[in-house]
Parts: C-alpha cells; sequence; structure tokens
C-alpha cells in the first residue's frame, strides 16, 4: 500500500525539522521491511505560519522526494489545514495518516494503523491510553466534554483528537461533507465504515507552544456541538415550558392566597430574583439560537474553506 501522512503546521519552526527526522526514519524502515510502498511521502500543510515554517518545509522537500508541502494563502484554522491536506493528497495515496506535528501523538503508531488498514478496517482511530500527564483542570474538563457530547447525542471517539487513518474510500466519503463550520472529530464516524482504535500514550509537546488555549478550547468544542446538535435548542424549549409551568402554579397560589386566606406574599427581593432570573434565560436562549442563525448564515455564504497559495 501506498501511504500519506497529512500534517497540518502553524508556526511549528522550533520543532518541525525533529518531527521531519523521525518520520523520515520511520517511513525509510516501513519501506524497506515491505510495510508501505515507495513513493509513500509526508505532506506539510503550512497554515498561514508567520515564522519560517514553509522555508523549512520547502528545505525538506529538496533533500527528499519522501516531503511535500502545501502552503494556503492565509490562515484558516487546524480542521480546514487538515481538510486540505487530505483533500489534496486522497488521490496519491491508498490511505492517509493525520497527525499534529508537535510529536505528542507517537508515530510508531503509524504501523499499527498500517497492519489495521491491511486487515480491512477503513478507518483507524488513534485513541489515547490515558490522559495522566495532562493537567487536573484539562483532565476533567476533557472528560466532561465528552460526556457532554454523549447527551447531546453527538457520535464521538472518547480521548481521540486527530491522529486517525483513512482509507481512500473513507476520504471521497468525506469529500462529500461540503459544511463550513468543521468539526472533523465528528464527521468521520458518520461516515460509518469499518473502523478500529489503537491505543498510544501520549508524549509531551516536543517544541513550541500549543496552537489550542483556553479559549480556542472552548470555541472548538461549541463549534462541536453546535454543527451536531439540535439539543441545546430542544432543551431551551424545555426550560420555557418549565418555567411557564410554574409561573401558573404561582398564579394559582397567589389567587387562593388573596380570596381564601385574604393575604399576598409582599417582597421586593422575590420579585426581583424573578425578574433576573427569567432574564437570564431569555438572554442565554438568545444566545444559543443566535449560534444556530449565524451558523446557516456561514454556511449559506458557502465560502471556500481554504485557499491553496502554493504546493509542492
Amino acid at each position: 500500500m501506498k501511504l500519506g501522512i497529512v500534517i497540518p503546521c502553524y508556526n511549528e519552526e522550533e520543532g518541525l525539522s525533529e518531527t521531519t527526522a523521525r518520520l523520515e526514519v520511520l517511513l525509510e524502515e516501513m519501506i524497506e521491511n515491505g510495510e508501505i510502498e515507495k513513493g509513500s511521502f509526508v505532506c506539510y500543510v503550512d497554515d498561514g505560519s508567520k515564522d519560517g515554517t514553509w522555508s523549512l518545509i520547502e528545505s525538506f522537500k529538496a533533500r527528499s522526494s519522501l516531503f511535500r508541502g502545501i502552503k494556503l494563502s492565509r490562515n484558516f484554522g487546524h480542521q480546514n489545514a487538515l481538510l486540505a491536506g487530505l483533500m489534496q493528497m486522497k488521490d496519491q495515496a491508498d490511505a492517509l495518516v493525520s497527525m499534529d506535528a508537535d510529536l505528542q501523538d507517537d508515530i510508531e503508531v503509524v504501523r499499527e494503523f498500517v497492519k489495521k488498514y491491511k486487515e480491512g478496517y477503513e478507518v483507524v482511530y488513534g485513541v489515547r491510553e490515558d490522559r495522566s500527564k495532562d493537567t487536573f483542570f484539562k483532565r476533567t474538563t476533557a472528560e466532561l466534554f465528552y460526556k457532554f457530547q454523549d447527551f447531546m447525542g453527538i457520535e464521538s471517539v472518547s480521548n481521540h483528537a486527530d491522529y486517525r487513518l483513512l482509507s481512500r474510500r473513507a476520504l471521497d466519503a468525506l469529500a462529500q461533507f461540503k459544511e463550513v463550520n468543521l468539526f472533523l472529530r465528528g464527521i468521520i464516524p458518520l461516515l460509518g465504515f469499518r473502523s478500529c482504535s489503537v491505543y498510544y500514550v501520549r508524549a509531551e509537546r516536543f517544541a513550541g507552544e500549543t496552537k489550542y488555549p483556553l479559549k480556542k478550547m472552548i470555541l472548538f468544542a461549541l463549534d462541536g456541538i453546535a454543527s451536531f446538535s439540535i439539543m441545546p435548542l430542544r432543551l431551551i424549549t424545555m426550560v420555557g415550558f418549565l418555567l411557564f409551568m410554574f409561573s401558573l402554579l404561582a398564579i394559582i397560589w397567589i389567587v387562593i392566597e388573596k380570596f381564601f386566606f385574604d393575604s399576598t406574599v409582599q417582597g421586593w427581593a422575590s420579585t426581583m430574583i424573578s425578574i433576573y432570573f427569567i432574564g437570564g434565560i431569555q438572554i442565554m436562549s438568545l444566545g444559543i439560537i443566535g449560534e444556530y442563525v449565524g451558523r446557516n448564515f456561514q454556511e449559506g455564504k458557502a465560502r471556500p474553506r481554504y485557499i491553496i497559495d502554493k504546493e509542492i
């Protein structure tokens, strides 16, 4: 089989040379052992980096035929950069592996991916065996996120990022998804092909800084939920119904007190609390609805998800 590895890059100058050296050794060994065919390659996708990432990619290509490069015209975001690489390379290999450039994903797992592919699996997920190296906050929020996704009815693979193998059939199916708001971790399970998971221990980042700080992680999670579930809209309906029923009961109670007990409950605090509570629910509901309206607005414009500047 001919294998391609697609790696999105954004300001990865510090660690890209080490990533390249390790991948070069890996691919050469796999070719020599007959695990993959000659012509297998690594394709870096430069997502509008502001450092010397693209210059490094050009130097890798000049040195070895194992490496290729795609330069996007600007920063389109990790998911779009990854999709660009997958779509541009899908007809040039039997299967593509996607991974990050920071060496946190164990590259030796690629061998297991290839074995599973030869056993007939079209999609192979790289899944973290444990999160013991994460901080307590990150580990807890990640677990809550996956549980919340399940609650929302979103099909996903827990502790799986974007380290996976996709066969050409799976890539052709992926090409049929045209949405602008990309959440590949949710789209891939929808493909429906035979799949399995390979477990590995995720290492520390080799160099540079994470490209997913807390703010981006929250936005990424919101994208995933809003792109794949209408459950938040249903929750708004349920909350509105419960508040309506509560208000009816309150009205009935006030009428009973007035006409049967000749007394009414006076209180500024309770009035203000109810106003702020219902007002907060309304504003939150408008915000959730706005998220969906905004996404429909983006999808309706059908702007390109990425634009390629150069390809080598």
